[in-house]
């Protein structure tokens, strides 16, 4: 009797640990870019680690993200997602014509992950040297309702252009906009992720094997467009450079770049967001090594943006300041 009683107690732990799990689903990108692979592997992280029921599903990436926070969290379910600060910003004060009227004022961020690089890819000998070449070609200016396809828009108004100079729109994701661009039905096609981009590595080595060379358009750090995204989004808007390795390219590209924030809604509960932040500041190897842009994903760089026009979550706040990374 004394041992049923002991089972018994101990499957009613066990029911009560595994119904104090969150359930979360991670809202990330398409496949081919790097969201949705550090998507999948946190996801696992936190499986592992018992903090969570969590799963990672495929998006439009960023402006779709921040809608299903908004939209789609409640009923013991929370998303969070990886989404584009400049996105995040616009969604958050309801500048993007997709809040208006309802900024999503219920977005925290849980850390900093690690900064997106603009890539404008092209052919060599395609004629497209700098931004104001793409007046006249086919060109992809990313998925609806992607954080690329915002950073896109914002790019060409700052260099004067805007989609209705293009010969034609497209409006797809990396690896459609790759394919598509191999296959010659596009000329160029923006993108905004981590380096590598599994989706361009791909691109580059299919044209290396015709014997052509993928061309990185250039953005000048002292130009008008940079200047105009750092004046615009300050702090989490600036430059850097594609070394020529990373993709095989003739030269390093100089390029905006943007650091990715990991948020979840408000409504998640503090100790909740606490054990999802340590778990995955706990198992940081993991997510490296299956994840090369995750190099940037560090205790330092998570609190980068702490004190910035958008909240941290209370429970990842409370611990970083448990272990040291803010005073």
């Amino acid at each position: 009797m004394q041992r049923f009683v002991l089972v018994l107690l101990a499957l009613l732990v066990l029911g009560l640990g595994l119904a104090q799990r969150p359930r979360v689903v991670i809202a990330t990108g398409g496949v081919g870019g790097v969201y949705f692979y550090y998507g999948t592997t946190l996801a696992e992280i936190w499986n592992r680690a018992g903090v969570a029921e969590a799963q990672a599903i495929q998006t439009a990436a960023s402006i779709d993200n921040l809608l299903l926070l908004e939209t789609r969290t409640g009923g013991g379910t929370y998303y969070c997602a990886t989404v584009l600060p400049d996105s995040a910003f616009l969604a958050y004060t309801g500048e993007h014509e997709r809040f208006r009227g309802r900024p999503a004022r219920s977005t925290r961020i849980l850390f900093a992950m690690y900064p997106n690089y603009l890539h404008i890819a092209a052919r060599e000998g395609a004629g497209i040297r700098l931004v104001q070449d793409l007046k006249g070609k086919r060109v992809s200016t990313g998925a609806p309702g992607s954080g690329t396809e915002v950073n896109a828009l914002l790019t060409l108004q700052a260099a004067g252009l805007s989609p209705r100079d293009f010969g034609k729109q497209e409006r797809l994701g990396a690896a459609e906009s790759a394919r598509a661009l191999a296959e010659g039905t596009l000329d160029a096609f923006f993108w905004s992720g981590g380096l590598p981009t599994g989706a361009i590595t791909e691109l580059a080595a299919g044209l290396a094997r015709r014997g052509e060379r993928l061309y990185l358009v250039p953005i000048d750090p002292r130009g008008t467009v940079a200047q105009t995204f750092q004046r615009r989004f300050p702090g989490v808007a600036g430059t850097g450079t594609i070394p020529r390795d990373v993709y095989g390219t003739r030269a390093d590209t100089p390029t905006l770049t943007f650091w990715n924030f990991f948020v979840c809604p408000a409504s998640l509960p503090e100790e909740a967001a606490y054990a999802l932040t340590k778990a995955t500041f706990e198992n940081l190897s993991t997510l490296q090594t299956a994840v090369a842009a995750a190099r940037d994903t560090t205790l330092e760089n998570a609190v980068r943006f702490v004190g910035g026009t958008i909240p941290y979550h209370e429970g990842a706040l409370r611990y970083f300041r448990e272990v040291g990374a803010l005073r």
